[in-house]
């Protein structure tokens, strides 16, 4: 009589992804192209490797897409998702450059482990001190994802910098020499003034980030109108810091209120996950970890979803989770 070996049930509801074959009875049927003894059980994979596409996402829209991260306020995890969603997208086999927006405050560099590389920024860029190629920061890791700051702490930016300036920016990594990047992502700055003015001039879409809490909505609502006022009307939004727990208990919005409340497309929810403060305070992104975080697996499947220009939806949650954290949101 054929055994048939199902994964331990981890996805029951699909069928298998190898083409089945029975054999004779002194074999037993396992989801892959060679014959193992019965002496030799099959170990099902990890978990997380289910999560994992089996192919390339399809680049959508045309290249480059120039992609602003923002929020209104502070704090709420704009450069970390530029940091983790950059190099998902150059783990994909995309070519990125992250600019880093914030003048005052830089910390894009940190968050990558890339600051004692930054020699030089678009203000010496911009005086004539040094080329564009010297001012892009090539990470260790991935040669596709490239660094570009505008200025180092403390110093003071020039007066005429602004939209302009950063659209000239935009231009000249269209047309260098090497090849255009396929995506620019920039990392937008706190609040609605000059800064945010400037770093959103140069882009056609945007990633709003938000977390479940009434300021944060009112913030990101804001800033929602300012966007569409500039004529950026791709704009979706990433729900940080989630707690499920905390939804059960009814402490905290769901995801479904938060779309419900500012009304935009779906590209990500990102649970509280305390390794994003490991993963800072190392310079080393969450993406990069491995075994995988939940966190971790959740900005790359936005990534996954930023390239083909897709989103998600959010569903209500149940009263009893069984399926664990991804059983609250619809893919």
């Amino acid at each position: 009589m054929l055994s048939i070996n199902i994964l331990s049930g981890a996805i029951n509801a699909k069928p298998p992804l190898f083409p089945t074959t029975f054999l004779p009875s002194t074999t037993t049927f396992y989801p892959s192209k060679t014959l193992i003894p019965k002496s030799k059980p099959y170990s099902p994979p990890p978990i997380t490797a289910l999560l994992q596409w089996n192919r390339k996402p399809q680049l959508s829209g045309e290249t480059p897409r120039v992609v602003v991260v923002t929020s209104g306020k502070g704090g709420v995890g704009k450069t970390t998702t530029t940091a983790n969603m950059g190099l998902s997208l150059a783990r994909l086999g995309f070519s990125v450059v992250a600019i880093d927006a914030d003048v005052g405050l830089r910390n894009l560099d940190l968050l990558l482990g890339l600051e004692n590389r930054v020699n030089y920024t678009v203000v010496e860029v911009l005086n004539g001190d040094c080329r564009l190629d010297q001012a892009l920061v090539r990470d260790k890791r991935w040669s596709n994802f490239e660094l570009l700051c505008i200025s180092k702490p403390r110093s003071k930016l020039a007066l005429g910098f602004g939209g302009k300036a950063l659209i000239w920016l935009v231009d000249a990594l269209k047309s260098r020499a090497e090849g255009s990047p396929e995506f620019i992502i920039i990392d937008c700055p706190a609040g609605i003034d000059a800064g945010f003015i400037t770093a959103i001039t140069p882009a056609n879409e945007a990633v709003l980030i938000t977390t479940p809490d009434i300021t944060s909505l009112r913030d990101a609502d804001r800033v929602t109108g300012l966007l569409e006022c500039d004529g950026i009307r791709d704009i979706k939004m990433m729900v940080n810091r989630v707690r499920t727990d905390m939804i059960k208990g009814e402490d905290m919005m769901s995801v479904l209120d938060v779309q419900e409340m500012l009304g935009l497309p779906l590209l990500g929810v990102i649970p509280e996950d305390t390794e994003v403060i490991r993963s800072t305070n190392r310079g080393y992104p969450l993406v990069l970890n491995k075994p995988p975080t939940l966190a971790g697996l959740a900005f790359e499947q936005a990534a996954w979803r930023l390239v083909e220009q897709d989103s998600m939806q959010a569903v209500v949650a149940e009263e009893e989770p069984k399926r664990g954290f991804f059983s609250f949101f619809g893919g």
